[in-house]
């Protein structure tokens, strides 16, 4: 009796064991189905990928920017393509905390690249798959463009579905920053609001004649010029910018700029020319003798936009009442009276008769020559004075009649209620 329960408990056992086994070995194929399962989706989803990117890369012009590397082999070494891997590692995978500013065409992230190069990457919100070959030569442009005053664009990622531009870091934000927010600003003296004016107006000069074909920017204003550690004037955003064909003088296109900055010429014809980025950068000469905003609905109707309400001024000789009072005691009248006219010439209402940018930058070298030699205590002969100081026949309030001055105002303010109520 005894050594048949034993033998029962034993069979009883060797089952649980056998059993055990095969629950093992089922649990086994289970967990590795799930893990194969697993495997397949990750590379299955990793393929899928993989096959985004390169459509993307494709769509964007990937090939036609790497053939246009290829013939230029100056721009070899300037021009970057990064993978989308390399900017989310860069940006902590675009966190919001990684945001240097937000506007109507996208958003710009600040990013740390593995050589610990400090970047600026902008994500545009807008794509335009008829314009990837412009794009690409821009690219190629851009990143040909060698100059101290313009933000130098390093390269791109083509892996997304719009394109990512990667431009050097500039830490000291914007001239606009400075000038109207105070939680930001810094205090621009008359001395450095005048080596701004001299370092933009030097950048734009070479954007239009010193570059293989002319640039024009298409959105001067104080937000896109930005101020480095030195507090050297550096223009930006070049997303609005169109690229003049050599054998052309002007292009037809859609108008695009912002309101309080733009030419009333090309608003009207939307024929851009270069001259329209000499009206815009005319309001910012203005933004910065004033220190008012371009546009602003809170000030009286009259003096909603600042061109239409300095031309007024300069029209009727008081052009020290609308001065930045926070310049007044350290500025030589005369200096400002000679920005105030270069300002008023670039605001003329016809194009043609606006100075180039060129002859812009040349002018305000030569008032920044005077104030660099007065703030040095520098006695100049009069023959040196007059050599330095800008002809009446090149910018002078005389050379703008009232009539034109009156006729520049009423169309800009017709202009600004246009644009404000809707074309």
């Amino acid at each position: 009796m005894f050594y048949r329960q034993l033998s029962i408990r034993i069979n009883i056992r060797e089952k649980i064991i056998v059993c055990t086994y095969r629950l093992s070995g089922v649990s086994g194929s289970i967990l590795a189905l799930v893990g194969g399962t697993l495997y397949l989706c990750c590379t299955l989803k990793k393929r899928k990928l993989n096959k985004l990117k390169e459509h993307f890369f494709q769509l964007n012009g990937g090939m036609l920017l790497q053939q246009q590397i290829g013939r230029h082999s100056d721009s070899n070494e300037l021009t970057k393509i990064f993978t989308v891997e390399e900017l989310k590692e860069a940006t902590n995978n675009f966190n919001e905390e990684m945001v240097l500013g937000e506007g109507g065409e996208g958003t710009v992230y600040k990013g740390i690249l593995p050589d610990n190069r400090t970047v600026a990457i902008k994500k545009s919100r807008i794509s335009n798959p008829n314009q990837i070959e412009h794009f690409i030569n821009e690219v190629i442009l851009l990143c040909q463009i060698n100059h101290r005053n313009v933000v130098k664009l390093l390269g791109c990622c083509l892996e997304t579905e719009v394109p990512l531009l990667v431009y050097e870091f500039v830490p000291n934000g914007t001239v606009y920053d400075h000038l109207h927010d105070q939680t930001k600003s810094l205090r621009l003296t008359w001395k450095r609001r005048l080596q701004i004016a001299v370092e933009t107006g030097g950048a734009l000069a070479y954007l239009h004649s010193a570059t293989h074909a002319p640039i024009i920017h298409r959105d001067v204003k104080t937000s896109n010029i930005l101020l480095d550690h030195n507090l050297t004037a550096k223009v930006s955003d070049f997303g609005a910018s169109k690229i003049i064909p050599l054998d052309r003088s002007q292009l037809t296109t859609l108008v695009m700029g912002t309101l309080g900055y733009l030419d009333p010429q090309y608003f009207h014809s939307s024929q851009l020319t270069e001259k329209s980025d000499v009206y815009s950068f005319g309001v910012v000469l203005v933004e910065l003798l004033t220190g008012e905003k371009a546009l602003c609905f809170e000030r009286p109707e009259a003096y909603r936009n600042l061109a239409v309400h300095f031309l007024s001024s300069m029209n009727e000789g008081r052009l020290l009442d609308i001065v930045d009072s926070r310049i007044m005691d350290e500025a030589n009248v005369e200096q400002l009276m000679d920005v105030a006219n270069i300002a008023s010439h670039c605001l003329r209402l016809k194009g043609e008769e606006r100075p180039t940018m060129r002859e812009v930058a040349m002018g305000l070298e030569e008032i920044n020559i005077v104030e660099k030699h007065q703030w040095e205590k520098v006695n100049l002969s009069s023959e040196e004075t007059e050599n330095v100081n800008l002809s009446s026949s090149s910018f002078s309030v005389d050379g703008v009649s009232r009539r034109s001055m009156h006729s520049s105002s009423d169309i800009l303010n017709r202009i600004s209620l246009s644009l404000t109520s809707g074309r």
